[in-house]
């Protein structure tokens, strides 16, 4: 089991065993590279940890703990973990400061304590079947273990919908993913699952502009500074846009040396940042590295399908594999620029909801907006024409109902178009968009960009980008570590008021206002352009054939979850140019890859052999 987690951890493997119990664990080196073993005990043997993360303050715990008579034989955070423990038992989680995935077994009370950091950034998932508890950082290793393995049909309409299977459901029937923020409690033969740690969304600052864009500016070169601490070379992920830009000129500023950047770009300019990740490059006299991501690239899909581990169709894993390949060469540590739309307002859907229900205002808007929509389908499937086709039904719906619009791959018609008879009947017992729609109200009445932001922040932050970032670099045994993610930052950034985030036509005004003084204006005033693959032309060229043998083919139609007819009509209108269907042809062409490599068969290492 831990040897297909070998690319997690290159650099050694450890194991424990207790009558029923046994830890296994795969090693990156980060911190105290000779003496951090794992499973890592206490000094009476009677607490055993496996852990995979970074805890930032930990020297800060270990010296306070070392006054209390704690005994220390590492300087690694994982030490500190077991200590905090035995000082406060499951509230050790309240002084973590960083982001991990752990169990800890607690041999006196027979207890198995597990844990997720609260922003998600490590993933945890656990099956509890017949008795058996067995856990893992990936959906591999657990079956492994044995048991059954089918697809979860509310999981499958969940990843249709959002790109992803959001926590706690996974792709698998019986596998479940611990959310982030919470922890578990395995003892006296029950599971116990509690959260620990949440935004409230009813905080606010009470500090005025300039002193709130002053703390925000210290807040992020504090969580820098902390992201630095390394025994091993540490680099950074530059895109050109704003939040990494930021986090390299921090870097910069902390450290004594050129700090070592790494770039990806495409042939085609609409998707290509390099010229900005170079104009920050020669400000700060990095040591810049950079590579392209061509058509041919996409030969990799199958070796991303195996590491992830579920259908996952969020296409720019693809740059972000590459990136992180090249950036394992020069370092094993590189921090990003990721959670700074989440937190800032950085996306153009924001403005585009609010100017929606502006609209909806407008006396019959919500009667001819679906007939616009309709009108639409005779104009080609360029660009423009999607996003305006995608924006006017999203004038007649409510709130929640206008930003699923943006946040959807299949809507429901969609959806049930694209079934079969069996699904299709299975589909309406579920409610996809409900999971959205719950993360809406729950952050309550009031500033109305500010609940978006908290919806991301609980939904496509955490399952969609840290999934991507994770499983991408660790796949090249590189850790990705982003400031942005700090939670003392993500408190502060949820209480500042939406209208200094997103002022007029302009987001993360206060945060671009904050760190004026170290970005060049070609780059302060750019806008937001996101991490894109061209797959549109990509399907109708390059990889048009290869499409066409997976999707298309009759396994792959014969499985039942799909009408054969309509996958073809998607395949067609794409190839066509009637529609551009490339995010959802991305994400059936995923599913169908993941299927034959997880549940007919794949290797046989996935059957279940030793």
């Amino acid at each position: 089991m831990t040897r297909l987690m070998a690319h997690r951890g290159p650099d050694g493997e450890g194991y424990h065993l207790d009558g029923g119990l046994g830890l296994g664990h795969r090693r990156l080196s980060v911190i105290d590279v000779e003496a951090g073993v794992q499973p890592m005990t206490n000094e009476d043997r009677s607490l055993w940890l496996v852990y995979n993360g970074e805890i930032y303050n930990f020297r800060e715990h270990a010296a306070a703990l070392a006054r209390r008579g704690h005994e220390f034989r590492t300087r690694c955070d994982t030490e500190v973990i077991l200590h905090l423990y035995e000082e406060h038992g499951v509230r050790c989680l309240e002084h973590l400061r960083g982001m991990f995935a752990f169990a800890l077994w607690d041999s006196r009370r027979r207890r198995l304590f597990c844990a997720r950091d609260r922003m998600g950034q490590k993933p945890f998932f656990y099956r509890l079947s017949g008795g058996d508890f067995v856990f893992a950082s990936g959906p591999a290793p657990i079956l492994l273990a044995g048991g059954p393995r089918a697809v979860n049909p509310r999981a499958l309409d969940l990843y249709l919908t959002y790109g992803y299977v959001p926590a706690p459901l996974s792709m698998y029937e019986g596998i479940e993913k611990l959310p982030p923020a919470h922890y578990l409690l395995l003892e006296d033969g029950g599971v116990t699952v509690e959260r620990y740690w949440s935004i409230d969304p009813s905080e606010r600052t009470t500090l005025g502009y300039r002193d709130c864009r002053e703390r925000l500016r210290e807040l992020l070169t504090e969580a820098t500074r902390l992201r630095l601490i390394s025994d091993v070379p540490l680099g950074a992920f530059l895109s050109g846009g704003i939040d990494s830009s930021i986090v390299v000129a921090l870097m910069s500023r902390l450290t004594d040396r050129p700090v070592r950047t790494f770039s990806i770009g495409f042939e085609e300019e609409r998707f290509n940042e390099l010229p900005y990740a170079r104009s920050l490059a020669r400000l700060y006299a990095t040591d810049h590295h950079e590579h392209i991501v061509r058509p041919d690239a996409a030969g990799l899909l199958p070796t991303l399908v195996r590491h992830y581990g579920e259908p996952f169709a969020d296409s720019s894993a693809l740059p972000t594999y590459h990136v992180a390949e090249m950036t394992r060469r020069g370092v094993t540590v590189a921090l990003s620029g990721d959670a700074g739309d989440e937190l800032f307002a950085g996306y153009e859907r924001y403005l585009a909801w609010r100017l929606a229900g502006r609209l909806a205002s407008v006396p019959g808007a919500a009667r001819w907006a679906p007939a616009a929509a309709r009108l639409l389908a005779a104009a080609g499937g360029g660009r423009r024409v999607e996003r305006v086709r995608r924006f006017l039904p999203s004038l007649g719906a409510d709130g929640a109902g206008r930003y699923l619009v943006y946040m959807v791959l299949f809507g429901d018609d969609e959806r049930m178009r694209l079934y079969g008879p069996a699904m299709r009947e299975a589909a309406r017992r579920f409610d996809a968009a409900g999971y959205l729609r719950r993360l809406y109200d729950a952050h309550g009445p009031g500033d109305d960009v500010a609940r978006l932001l908290y919806v991301d922040l609980h939904s496509y932050l955490p399952e969609d980008l840290l999934v991507k970032v994770d499983i991408a670099s660790m796949a090249h045994s590189l850790e990705a570590r982003s400031p942005f993610l700090d939670h003392e930052l993500v408190r502060f950034a949820a209480s500042i008021p939406s209208k200094w985030k997103l002022r007029g036509g302009t987001g993360k005004y206060i945060l671009k206002d904050a760190f004026a003084d170290l970005l060049p204006p070609d780059i302060r005033r750019r806008g937001k352009m996101g991490f894109g693959v061209p797959l549109g032309r990509w399907f109708r060229g390059a990889l048009r054939e290869r499409l066409r043998e997976v999707v298309l083919d009759p396994a792959a139609l014969s499985r039942g979850y799909f009408d054969p007819a309509r996958v073809r009509e998607l395949v067609e209108e794409h190839a066509g140019g009637a529609r551009d269907h490339s995010p959802r042809l991305w994400a059936l062409l995923v599913l169908e890859l993941w299927h034959r490599e997880f549940i007919d068969g794949g290797p046989a290492a996935w059957r279940g052999g030793r």
